[in-house]
């Protein structure tokens, strides 16, 4: 199979685990791990004070700006590595060839 055909069943796979989750629980909310992480500890712990407050908290929806902001940077710092290894690999193959005596 040719790279460009395990790029398609990767995501692929990842879109169908992706479709498993809203398929399988419809009306479920899926949220991140701070609301849940705060509700556990007051849970475990009714009279936990925690001991540091963010000296800013974004307003409305700059939080989930800035994580896709994050995740957007993360993505371009990877693409661009496996870019460049499929550059240099690319130019040695073109380098065997133009040396290859045949």
């Amino acid at each position: 199979m040719s790279p460009k055909g395990w790029y398609v069943v990767g995501f692929s796979v990842i879109m169908a685990i992706c479709m498993a989750a809203f398929i399988a629980s419809p009306s479920a909310e899926f949220g991140g791990s701070d609301g849940q992480g705060e509700e556990e500890i007051a849970n475990i712990d009714p009279g936990y004070e925690p001991w540091f407050e963010s000296p800013w908290s974004p307003p409305g929806e700059t939080e989930s700006l800035l994580f896709a902001l994050q995740a957007a940077i993360g993505a371009v710092i990877i693409g661009y590595f496996i870019g460049n290894e499929r550059g240099k690999k690319a130019a040695r193959k073109k380098m065997e060839e133009a040396n290859d005596p045949r």
